[in-house]
């Protein structure tokens, strides 16, 4: 079982389960945020469902699935820079790893990192921590308008969710591919499907954002 953890290949594959299930995870939570394309009453309906306890449960879970992903990240990117230089991502068919998302996953990484981080004080720390320590926590729809309404806070939410996608899209296929999907058929095929669905999924990111930004502002209701 220790191997499975110490080897290179059971390091790859621990790295792409994880982000898979952060995939997952973000997918729910666009879903989630659509609410409030519907309405801000609606969204604030979502976020009290959310701050259920049996919801509550899922945090840990999450946290862990995201410590896990960013230490493989760093350990298997230091591993490969040792052995390879810039190529960090080994694949079967150097062709697949010559984009810039491919070259610099991690420092992709760290700037959707930092962008969580900021996103947590934007929403978690006004909402969830607010409850957990006893306060008056904000209500979904006012930390949507209390986070958009500065023009120039939305325009670096879109870049953020630019540089997820260029993540994303890349770390799609090659998750899978991490776990035996490596011939050339498939590899191409999952590459389309992670193009679709990573573009689909930060649009709808970037349209509740939108949203967000034109309430804030008093330019739709």
């Amino acid at each position: 079982m220790a191997n499975i953890f110490t080897t290179s290949i059971g390091k790859k594959v621990i790295m792409s389960l994880s982000g898979l299930f952060l995939i997952l995870f973000l997918t729910l939570h666009a879903c989630l945020n659509a609410a409030y394309l519907w309405s801000p009453e609606a969204f604030d309906g979502v976020c009290e469902f959310m701050s259920l306890p049996i919801i509550k449960i899922m945090v840990p879970v999450l946290a862990f699935g995201f410590i896990i992903h960013i230490i493989y990240a760093f350990v298997l990117s230091l591993q490969d820079y040792k052995a390879r230089g810039r190529d960090r991502y080994a694949v079967a068919n150097k062709t697949k790893s010559d984009g810039w998302a491919s070259r610099n996953m991690l420092v992709l990484g760290i700037i959707v990192l930092v962008g969580i981080a900021l996103h947590l004080m934007d929403f978690w720390a006004k909402m969830q921590l607010r409850e957990f320590m006893g306060s008056t926590p904000v209500a979904g729809s006012e930390a949507m308008t209390m986070t958009f309404k500065c023009v120039w806070v939305y325009i670096l939410y879109l870049v953020w969710f630019f540089f997820i996608w260029l993540h994303l899209t890349h770390g799609f296929w090659s998750a899978f591919q991490s776990m035996g999907w490596n011939n050339n058929k498939w590899i191409k095929r999952l590459q389309w499907i992670g193009y679709i669905y990573c573009t689909a999924l930060m649009l709808l990111f970037a349209a509740v954002a939108t949203k967000g930004y034109l309430v804030a502002n008093s330019i739709c209701c």
